[in-house]
């Protein structure tokens, strides 16, 4: 079976709101063994909202609407569904009495627009909801000769989550055949998107029955596979064949296989081998420290650091020679290679990481251009550096360095 959530609310389609419930209710499908194929936000629009909840009938096995239930004139999602279905809505005596009840408990007096909340569509069973004044509604039934199930969820993920896991997945579970979906999420840092899909689609593409979807962001790109089959264990089975085939094509380029973040390979490195990290920012201005010191019990491995983004406290905190930076300039593989060497040394860490660059929007020139970076990473082994020139605005050219940076300690503790 097959899902579509629509999210329902003008705020969900500004920059203030985001749509979280939806993420929600596609992890609980996609446990029952059903995958969502679409999703959408629609505004508080009567029609607009009709002719979405018509499109998805015709298309969707499961149809999840969450929010516009409340008693307001902009909420609407009863009214749309019930004209989608071409069937009334009814107003239920015993929600208005539990309403009145529940303004009573807490010494109001419920106004006439919240009796708005007790119209039930003809034919659905009312959801109660713990937690808040909207119930949800529960609709089984064939359209267009098409067996559908609709859900009218109320938009407050605490009142969706409760009124879910209560309501709606013991329904869903006695309804839904039983379908198994098995995932992996492979991940590679600091590889264009390009080239990794001219390497492995020709192996992806063997595999019909694994959905294969490639996603780029942040110096990650991240294979997400994807197989529904009768059992887990065939599932797994097959998810973990490709996965295999595709990691002996990238080796070592593959940091995740479980959604692990870079910071945490990382770390779990760091931590095998026994050894200690320092860095020296400048351009990026703490935020690797800041990657490194966002996982619990970071302290074990990371020693600490500076971010030096004047030229005297490069000199002052990371050792950095006054002369050098004189010589080739702050944004330079020179200084950056003194940075690491000398907080390295400064910590007594087992290695050292810098960062100098320009991360924009000014202070580019024609021979140092915004998004040139000097990423640099010294252990005893030696100092390693790289250059690179990073487009975008100043926060993707921060993100990209310190990607750069955390695949360089990776790659080196391997």
């Amino acid at each position: 079976m097959n899902a579509e959530i629509i999210a329902v609310g003008s705020e969900l389609l500004t920059p203030h709101r985001q749509d979280t419930n939806s993420l929600y209710l596609t992890e609980k499908l996609n446990d029952l063994g059903v995958e969502v194929r679409f999703k959408c936000i629609v505004g508080d629009d009567l029609e607009a909202l009709t002719a979405a909840a018509k499109l998805a009938m015709r298309r969707s096995d499961i149809i999840l609407f969450s929010g516009g239930l409340g008693p307001t004139e902009d909420d609407l999602t009863r009214e749309a569904v019930a004209d989608a279905l071409g069937l009334k809505l009814q107003r239920d005596p015993q929600i208005i009495a539990q309403l009145e009840e529940r303004f009573a408990k807490r010494g109001y007096k419920m106004t006439p627009n919240n009796a708005r909340q007790a119209d039930v569509i003809a034919s659905a069973a009312a959801l109660p909801n713990s937690l808040g004044s909207a119930p949800g509604q529960w609709i089984a039934g064939k359209y267009d000769g098409q067996d559908r199930i609709l859900v009218l969820l109320p938009g407050p993920p605490y009142e969706l989550k409760a009124m879910f896991e209560t309501e709606c997945l013991p329904r869903l579970r006695a309804r839904i055949p039983e379908q198994h979906i098995a995932t992996r999420i492979l991940k590679m840092a600091m590889i264009p998107e390009s080239q990794v899909d001219a390497r492995v689609a020709p192996i992806y593409k063997t595999y019909t029955d694994v959905a294969t979807t490639i996603l780029a962001g942040g110096g990650e790109i991240q294979l997400h596979l994807r197989c529904r089959k009768d059992s887990q264990a065939e599932a797994e089975a097959r998810v973990e064949e490709l996965a295999e085939k595709i990691e002996d094509e990238m080796g070592d380029a593959i940091f995740s296989r479980k959604g692990e973040t870079i910071e945490q390979i990382v770390s779990y490195l760091l931590q095998m081998r026994g050894m200690t990290l320092a860095a020296a920012e400048s351009c990026t201005g703490g935020m690797l420290a800041e990657r490194i010191t966002s996982l619990s019990g970071s302290s074990r491995y990371f020693l600490g650091g500076a971010v030096v983004y004047s030229n005297a406290l490069k000199t002052q905190f990371a050792n950095v020679p006054k002369s050098l930076i004189d010589q080739h300039g702050a944004v330079s593989r020179e200084v950056a290679a003194a940075m690491a060497e000398g907080i390295r040394k400064r910590c007594l860490a087992s290695y050292g990481v810098g960062i100098t660059g320009v991360a924009g929007p000014t202070g580019g020139t024609e021979q140092k251009p915004v998004g040139l970076v000097y990423i640099a990473l010294a252990g005893e082994e030696g100092t390693q550096i790289v250059e690179r020139n990073f487009p975008g605005d100043r926060q993707r050219v921060r993100q990209f360095s310190t990607q750069q940076a955390l695949e360089m300690v990776r790659r080196a503790l391997l």
